[in-house]
């Protein structure tokens, strides 16, 4: 089949009629920009008007940071616990929808008081990551020496990266020591990072349905999002900013996302919730009529569009892919052994198919290996790799008793 192609009246390029029936409102990008609503959002330039000179020798300066916090930090700074979010997270750990924030916070049921991370006790700290859209430094931000969105000019940032500028943060909040620093998925690789890097910087290290190193087919998918995303010719090479609303990238970023989505939950959660069912009964020999889960990931595709910009999801999913714990530290076991000394809690979803189980066995053993501890617990959920964003009262009980056991310690 051939596709016929239309110029939007605001549009700059010519683009294929799109067989999904996107919301014709669609902003062009769904970052935080300064002048917007800042919610419960604090921000902190850092630093020290010095650029920060990123692992692959680019740097970028003028760096902001913005984070969330809950609980009070103790009087000693010894009950301070940083959560990090996973690809399309932002700081909101915890928190109702409303001015600055599209959603609910996103772990709110395992950070929180009496909480699995007991904000009564503990003084939480979330920052968005260094190249994501929620009040940090990324592409939709403007370059100092231009004035305008990086866009297609933002560097390439490591995992290593976003835990340097986090530091940082920690720096500015007088932390010298987390009691501990925890995290699924991307945020689970920032937490390994954290036990090699800055080993003396924290008590304990919780990575949950994460890896020591990317895999073959986790770059994989990872490469058709992308290049799906890349080929939207209102993508305009990764210079959009200036567009009009509804003549962003967004096919690209919801067809990344729904490929994202699928690899996120099990074939049993889409059979059991969706089966063969169609979206209008009396439509099925259209090309396009759609079936109940094609329409379930194109509203995800949506939805991100509506809070997420295209050029940080490039850039966060290329960090996923870049993750490697033993890059340029000689072996595997030898970047381990530098965390080997603290307490460990890795934690995996049954049905995980993108960061499966055998993934954080490996962990574990890798820590024992070097000597060191670190428990593991495994989740019996059919929610697939989204299980550690929903089984939050099961993550929550495992990281209370951890937590519990380390301050005892």
């Amino acid at each position: 089949m051939t596709h016929e192609t239309t110029t939007n009246p605001r549009s700059d390029v010519d683009v294929p009629v799109h067989p999904r029936a996107y919301s014709a409102d669609l902003p062009v990008t769904g970052a935080w920009r300064p002048g917007d609503p800042p919610g419960n959002r604090r921000f902190v330039e850092v630093g020290g008007g010095r650029p920060l000179t990123l692992e692959s020798g680019e740097s970028l300066a003028g760096i902001t940071m913005a984070y969330e916090t809950w609980g009070e930090l103790s009087p000693e700074a010894d009950n301070a616990i940083l959560v990090c979010h996973a690809l399309t997270g932002d700081s909101h750990v915890r928190g109702e929808p409303g001015k600055g924030h599209a959603t609910g916070g996103w772990w709110g049921d395992v950070v929180g008081p009496g909480a699995g991370i007991d904000t009564d006790r503990h003084f939480v700290v979330c920052v968005n990551a260094l190249g994501s859209c929620q009040g940090t430094t990324g592409p939709a931000s403007d370059d100092p020496a231009t004035g305008r969105p990086y866009g297609s000019t933002f560097p390439t940032v490591t995992t290593r990266d976003i835990v340097r500028s986090q530091a940082a943060v920690a720096d500015h909040l007088g932390i010298d020591r987390w009691l501990a620093v925890v995290g699924g998925s991307m945020g689970g690789m920032q937490v390994l990072e954290w036990g090699v890097m800055y080993p003396h910087r924290t008590r304990a290290l919780a990575p949950i349905a994460t890896t020591l190193a990317a895999s073959a087919q986790q770059i994989a998918w990872s490469a058709v999002g992308r290049t799906a995303l890349a080929l939207d010719p209102r993508f305009r090479g990764g210079d959009y900013y200036d567009a009009e609303p509804g003549d962003g990238p967004f096919a690209g970023l919801a067809i990344a996302r729904t490929v994202a989505q699928i690899t996120y939950r099990s074939s049993e959660v889409f059979d059991d919730r969706f089966r063969r069912e169609l979206f209008d009964p009396r439509a099925l020999y259209g090309t396009w009529d759609r079936f109940q889960v094609e329409s379930y990931l194109d509203h995800h595709g949506e939805k991100l569009v509506r809070r997420f910009d295209a050029n940080s999801y490039l850039v966060l999913n290329r960090v996923m892919d870049l993750h490697d714990l033993a890059r340029d530290r000689g072996s595997m076991g030898q970047a381990v052994r530098r965390l080997a000394h603290l307490p460990c809690l890795t934690v995996s979803i049954s049905s995980d198919t993108l960061y499966p189980p055998h993934q954080q066995d490996e962990i574990r053993d890798a820590v024992r290996a070097a000597g060191g501890r670190c428990d593991h617990h495994v989740i019996q959920s059919p929610d697939g790799h989204d299980g550690f964003l929903l089984a939050q009262r099961e993550v929550g009980a495992h990281l209370d008793d951890f937590l519990r056991e380390v301050e005892a310690s």
